[in-house]
């Protein structure tokens, strides 16, 4: 039986192999571990829709699955960053261990396992150890360093909307990616700052309906925040934590500074916002195109499919969608995080720096809290930038590098704060999410999109312990970082993931009908910057005034 699909190209053809005709428990077992390479479901045959309730009875009775005894490799502590020597390191996700409870139920359980955390090596010290001080003296690379700046594992330009997110789905229980509408259209438009535009969202503006709303948090900016500490502005998640919120800060200064300049040049106060707008959405095109993507893919994979065109992700005539197997590969820089952070250089009451984890739990409820969760005000709670971009000069001596991409997940990441989970539900394990999320879609496994490009497939032997053929039938999310870390040691993404990641990126940029590759392909930056005919990162925030040298730091 052949069922009809949209590909990443935007065409309708088969599977990559038939899905025979079965029922009971071999059709649920087989709509477990067979799913085609898919983005939007145009069709399905009933069969289909049989074996999926089979499925869901059948996976009612062990949502949790068999605990397995875990026993990590991870390894000791941070060598060059602010971190004590015995702070719990990223775990890998795989475990050694008796599989989980085969049968039809078996994938989910397997995937809700392999997503916990295991103890950490014998020696690493106990969990609850805090970050320390800045260290007195430099540090030797570690091998899970990357070789760029820790800005790249923050800032991670997103396309919205997430689906998932947005629609509330179970995770790990199958739906159809096709009846979910695509609303609004999924670009790179800034409406995380800007929201519906000073009209639809005038809370979010000054009264001239003009520039953007911003507070100070006593020593320097803030988003604006109502009483109780949420954030206003258009979505939640970029307040998640200081760093994200510190990024929304520096882009409402740049606007707001933008919006200046256009004044001061005479521009109709009926066109300043559009032209502000529209200025620092191609500077932030700009920075995508060439600062970041190379970054995480590689400039010849930029080279090949700005050259080459797109091969898999063609959804012109019709309407730019995200597809699922991105949704799922880019969570690939969750692997990025470190456990903690230095947020900056002197911001505690006595000078000091001050550090502290991405998530803790002793953080829960304090107003000022210990750890980097965002939802609080306080005066140091500022992003001091040194830390997390290369300002070049003294400032260098300031930069940490990013961890690579790999299979270990920094261990804060496996018991979120339901505070930071859009959903407010478990599982608070980052890992099992995203695990789940390809049984949400029935994203095809990692081996059979690598196949259908043409890429090296890996067979990953660490798995083979659930008896549920995982290593050949590899969760996309997992094997996206499998990949990376096999292939190029973690620097960038490997084929696979690496050509999903670019082509959906250069496609929305190139589709976006306001942005500069479609409206004035030759446009070059106009902001100020370090390099004239360049616009980095680093050159938005010193143009925000968010930079250490514009904060006397």
């Amino acid at each position: 039986m052949w069922e009809r699909f949209q590909t990443l190209d935007g065409i309708q053809v088969g599977r990559l192999s038939p899905l025979p005709q079965r029922s009971g428990k071999a059709a649920a077992h087989a709509f477990a571990t067979s799913t085609p390479v898919r983005l939007h479901f145009l069709r399905q045959p009933a069969g289909v829709h049989r074996a999926r309730r089979r499925c869901r009875r059948r996976c009612r009775g062990d949502r949790r699955g068999t605990p397995v005894r875990r026993i990590a490799r991870g390894v000791r502590g941070d060598p060059t960053g602010p971190l004590r020597a015995d702070v719990p390191r990223p775990r890998p996700l795989h475990p050694r261990g008796r599989p989980p409870a085969g049968g039809a139920h078996g994938h989910r359980a397997s995937r809700r396992d392999h997503g916990r955390s295991g103890p950490p090596r014998r020696g690493a010290g106990p969990a609850d150890h805090q970050p320390r001080a800045q260290p007195q003296q430099p540090r030797r690379p570690g091998r899970h360093d990357h070789p760029h700046d820790r800005g790249r594992d923050v800032l991670r330009p997103v396309p919205r909307p997430r689906h998932d997110l947005r629609h509330g789905l179970a995770a790990g229980h199958p739906h159809d990616a096709g009846v979910v509408a695509e609303q609004p259209y999924p670009s790179f438009d800034l409406d995380t700052v800007y929201g519906g535009g000073p009209v639809a969202s005038p809370s979010f503006y000054e009264p001239d309906r003009t520039k953007l709303r911003i507070e100070s948090g006593g020593l320097f900016e803030d988003v604006p925040r109502q009483s109780n500490g949420t954030a206003i502005i258009s979505d939640p998640r970029n307040d998640e934590n200081a760093i994200i919120s510190g990024f929304q800060s520096a882009f409402i200064l740049a606007h707001n500074r933008i919006v200046d300049q256009l004044r001061g040049q005479g521009v109709p106060a009926n066109q300043q916002f559009a032209q502000a707008r529209r200025i620092l959405t191609w500077h932030y095109h700009w920075i995508i195109l060439k600062e970041f993507l190379p970054t995480i893919v590689g400039q010849p994979m930029v080279n090949t499919v700005l050259s080459g065109g797109r091969r898999w992700f063609r959804p012109d005539p019709s309407p730019a969608f995200i597809p699922v197997e991105f949704q799922i590969a880019y969570r690939f820089g969750h692997s990025m995080i470190r456990p903690s952070y230095r947020l900056n250089l002197a911001g505690n009451p006595d000078g000091t720096a001050f550090f502290g984890f991405i998530f803790d739990p002793a953080g829960e409820g304090q107003a000022d809290p210990v750890d980097l969760r965002g939802g609080a005000r306080a005066r140091r709670r500022f992003v001091g930038w040194q830390t997390f971009f290369d300002f070049g000069g003294a400032q260098t001596t300031n930069v940490r590098p990013n961890k690579r991409i790999d299979t270990r997940i920094s261990t804060p990441l496996f018991n979120l704060p339901l505070g930071a989970i859009a959903s407010g539900d478990p599982p608070t394990s980052l890992a099992t999410r995203n695990l789940l999320r390809t049984m949400t879609w029935g994203v095809p496994a990692g081996q059979l999109i690598a196949q259908r490009m043409g890429y090296p497939v890996l067979h990953l032997q660490e798995l083979a312990g659930y008896g549920v053929a995982l290593e050949n039938h590899t969760p996309l999310w997992y094997y996206v970082l499998a990949e990376a870390e096999r292939m190029t040691n973690g620097v960038t993404l490997g084929p696979c993931g690496g050509r999903i990641i670019a082509e959906v990126f250069i496609g929305l940029l190139q589709l976006d009908p306001a942005g500069y590759l479609r409206v004035q392909p030759n446009w070059t930056p106009t902001l100020p910057a370090a390099t004239p005919g360049t616009f980095k990162m680093t050159d938005l925030l010193r143009w925000a005034r968010v930079d250490p040298a514009s904060r006397g730091q």
